[in-house]
């Protein structure tokens, strides 16, 4: 029984490394609530939202005549 939950977590293991995140952004959610105005382009015109997300930009094509695909705010640091 021991054997059979150890192999069990092993192939957990290897599966879940095996399979990056894709579309899965590195920045918060709160990065993304950019101003349309204020968008910086990240893509071109077309983009689809899981290229857009590939290249670590966020998507939002809510608003006609602004950037879809743009560039996420930086976080601000927490200064102790």
């Amino acid at each position: 029984m021991e054997c059979k939950v150890l192999w069990v977590l092993a192939i957990a293991l290897v599966l879940g490394l095996g399979s990056p995140a894709k579309g899965q952004a590195s920045f918060s959610e709160a990065q993304c609530q950019v101003q349309p105005s204020s968008r910086v382009n990240c893509g071109t015109p077309g983009i689809s939202a899981e290229a857009c997300n590939n290249k670590g930009c966020c998507f939002d094509s809510a608003t006609a005549g602004v950037a879809w695909c743009y560039y996420p705010q930086a976080e601000e640091e927490c200064v102790l």
